[in-house]
């Protein structure tokens, strides 16, 4: 039987992939065709020889062993092999070796594809939104000829996200799937505030300042924690761009209010500043071990620290790592006075 194997040999390079590569699979995928041909030899291999074009399905039938005492159940030997190539095979074996070669084509392009993107996680990248009326749940976003997926999970509650619209998102992942590379991006991540600041603000690139934590609920608020690495830096101020770096930020957040905060090494002293803009009159480490601290608050910025439902302390504490409780200072301070009677 013949196959233009020069011919396949040329489209599999021109697509990066080597001559033995093709060689293997189209032998092996030739060997399962002929298995499943009437009256086939259960132990069979394919030969294949680039210059004629020719392959040739070579067979070995089992010859039985007598048992011994030592061994009563004697694995088959195989006898000499034969060329048992069906004759009416070369209609499938085409078939075969167009599948084959399809197959291996795009895993050749889902390999190039997966190789220009594994770089890709941690980062921020543009793409363009492609809703598909079969996957609603998820939006996909087109980049050059790859699609994206940003599942329900990672989108911003509230965000509307419009079909051709251009939009940054945060590689979250980029994984072998079963139908291909899957890349999974985000809208939520904390870590996309942190590109969008990085690729506006000069100092953060430089190292004169570092963004230490962050916490997100996206879409309503994020807090930063910002360190100076640089005598003479303020970094809150570094931070907050010029106007029109700021808006380059605000304009892919939308209405997410940014708070940016001094960071500490000290406890007492960053669990204060995460609870801006209220202003803590002091702050009491209950426990190092335990990371729990109360946060003293004068009774007109109470509400302020606590922020609608919770949300500023929520913050503070997921920016921080630590249990932060809020206490009255005005109570406190009539505490202290009672017990000091």
């Amino acid at each position: 039987m013949e196959l233009d194997l020069t011919g396949i040999h040329k489209l599999a390079a021109e697509q990066g992939i080597d001559p033995e590569t093709l060689d293997d699979a189209l032998a092996e995928a030739l060997r399962l065709a002929y298995l499943k041909t009437p009256h086939a030899a259960k132990h069979a291999r394919v030969e294949l020889d680039e210059r004629s074009g020719n392959f040739t399905v070579w067979a070995a039938d089992e010859i039985p062993v007598e048992p011994t005492e030592d061994n009563p159940y004697p694995a088959p030997k195989l006898g000499e092999e034969y060329d048992d190539t069906p004759r009416d095979f070369g209609r499938l074996a085409a078939a075969t070796a167009r599948q084959v070669i399809t197959q291996l084509f795009r895993r050749a392009e889902d390999e190039k594809v997966f190789g220009a993107f594994s770089g890709q996680k941690g980062k921020l990248i543009t793409g363009i939104i492609q809703q598909d009326a079969s996957d609603p749940s998820n939006v996909h976003v087109a980049m050059g000829d790859v699609e994206a997926i940003l599942p329900r999970r990672e989108q911003v509650p509230g965000e509307r996200y419009r079909h051709g619209e251009r939009i940054r998102v945060y590689v979250v992942n980029v994984a072998r799937g079963i139908k291909g590379p899957e890349i999974v991006v985000s809208r939520s991540h904390p870590e996309l505030v942190r590109k969008l600041f990085e690729r506006e603000v000069p100092e953060l690139v430089s190292g004169a300042v570092s963004i230490m934590a962050i916490a997100r609920e996206a879409g309503a608020r994020t807090k930063i924690a910002v360190k100076a690495n640089t005598d003479g830096v303020n970094p809150k101020c570094a931070d907050r761009p010029r106007r029109r770096s700021r808006a380059c930020v605000m304009e892919n957040l939308g209405p997410e209010k940014i708070d940016i905060v001094d960071w500490s090494a000290d406890p007492a002293k960053f669990v204060a500043s995460a609870l801006s803009p209220a202003v803590a009159t002091g702050v009491q480490v209950i426990s190092e071990k335990n990371k729990t601290a109360i946060a003293f608050i004068h009774d007109d910025q109470l509400s302020l620290a606590i922020g609608k439902e919770g949300q500023n302390a929520r913050l503070a504490a997921k920016l921080t790592g630590w249990k932060i409780g809020i206490e009255s200072t005005e109570a406190h301070a009539k505490k202290v006075a009672a017990e000091g009677k």
